[in-house]
């Protein structure tokens, strides 16, 4: 199958749609933290697998995801994705035990993963050539956009009616963008189903994936984008004026969308992603030493924010300029989720171990570390890349 001449706006609106409920999978909880321990009183530290169960998921079968999604059927895939996300969101808003809270969350992440392999690659094949770079742009902003909506109209609901109101709103949402793209997506053409993998074969067709420097490169660098990103906007606060904090945390990763979606799609359109990736990188880790040496500089954080948007997009747009093939697609998606996983799950807790041994400068020196490594990383991959013409 190839890719689309025609591009589908109003299919790709809705698909992205999808990637703002599968978003709001980790957020819903996320941004009701302090409530999810009044709801479960007896829980303890143990309240925190209510996020991050999620995302151990996202670790551990990103790769594998992509595999079985070729397999199982893109469109099939997606519908199934979110009618499991609305089913365990409903039986969310219920009086559950902990434990089975904890059940339906291992479920969200299975769910999770469907979505986000599943969407960007339909997207890529019912995009045209011209298009392409701009509809996985915005498909790239489907975790900043659902983290702004609740945070706009979420925390207010859960604050008025109760954490469980949101989860069942949520349930709603996500049931109807499953009936809506079970009905859109029946004339959208995909590619033939791949035969299942083995059990036996995973281990080798993981190697084949990460030893590819076309599928395993928009990973590779996903990983040290998500390794700072979430992790400086988390510890950054305290370093910020308190009469501009609001204002720097809040326009930081809308800068970063306005940025992707208006620099990067154009200048996508002239040169290949990954070089936008590298310079998003590089100046990233020059916006950083601006704040080294002005700390809290309210310009020279949404510097740092406008330079990762021209990683963010890219990275996304990288998948379909790398590789042809929708089989190829879903499996350098299922990498670059699990590295974004990865990314998330370590970051923070780096940056806070960093910010206890070595203070503010030293949160400088790794942030510029890991962004100088992810320009590297494509560096490199990008060299074998043209030493070899084998896949």
């Amino acid at each position: 199958m190839t890719p689309s001449q025609d591009t589908r706006w109003s299919v790709i609106l809705l698909i992205w749609g999808a990637g703002l409920g599968a978003a709001a999978q980790y957020g819903k909880v996320s941004v009701v933290f302090a409530e999810m321990a009044e709801l479960f009183p007896d829980a303890g530290s143990a309240i925190g697998f209510t996020v991050s169960l999620v995302g151990f998921l996202g670790i551990g079968l990103g790769v594998i995801a992509g595999m079985v999604v070729a397999s199982f059927g893109f469109r099939r895939t997606l519908v199934v994705a979110l009618a499991s996300g609305a089913a365990m969101s409903a039986l969310q808003s219920l009086d559950l035990p902990f434990s089975l809270f904890l059940a339906t969350r291992v479920i969200e992440g299975l769910s999770h993963l469907g979505v986000v392999v599943a969407a960007p690659t339909l997207i890529a094949q019912i995009s045209s050539n011209r298009h392409r770079g701009a509809a996985l742009t915005l498909w790239s902003t489907f975790f900043a956009v659902a983290f702004a909506f609740l945070s706009w109209f979420g925390v207010p609901l859960a604050r008025m009616a109760g954490v469980q109101a949101l989860f069942a709103t949520h349930a709603v949402i996500m049931a109807a963008l499953a009936l809506l793209l079970l009905r859109v997506l029946r004339d959208v053409p995909v590619p033939p189903r791949e035969p299942m993998p083995r059990f036996a074969d995973l281990p080798r067709l993981h190697l084949e994936i990460f030893r590819s420097p076309w599928l395993a490169a928009p990973a590779a660098g996903w990983l040290f984008y998500t390794i700072c990103f979430v992790a400086i906007l988390t510890v950054l606060p305290p370093y910020l004026a308190p009469e501009v904090r609001g204002f720097v945390m809040g326009a930081m990763p809308l800068t970063s969308i306005a940025v992707s979606m208006t620099l990067g799609v154009f200048l996508l359109r002239r040169i290949h992603a990954v070089p936008l990736i590298q310079a998003g990188f590089a100046l990233s880790a020059l916006a950083l030493v601006w704040m080294w040496a002005d700390p809290g500089a309210p310009l020279a954080c949404l510097a740092l924010a406008g330079a990762l948007g021209l990683v963010q997009g890219p990275s996304f747009a990288s998948v379909a300029q790398l590789n042809s093939g929708a089989v190829d697609q879903a499996s350098s998606n299922g990498a670059l989720a699990m590295a974004g996983n990865l990314g998330n799950t370590i970051g923070t807790p780096l940056m806070v171990w960093v910010l206890g041994l070595a203070g503010y400068n030293g949160m400088i020196v790794t942030g510029v570390i890991v962004f100088i490594c992810g320009c590297l990383v494509h560096g490199w991959l990008a060299a074998l890349r043209r030493k070899s013409n084998v896949r």
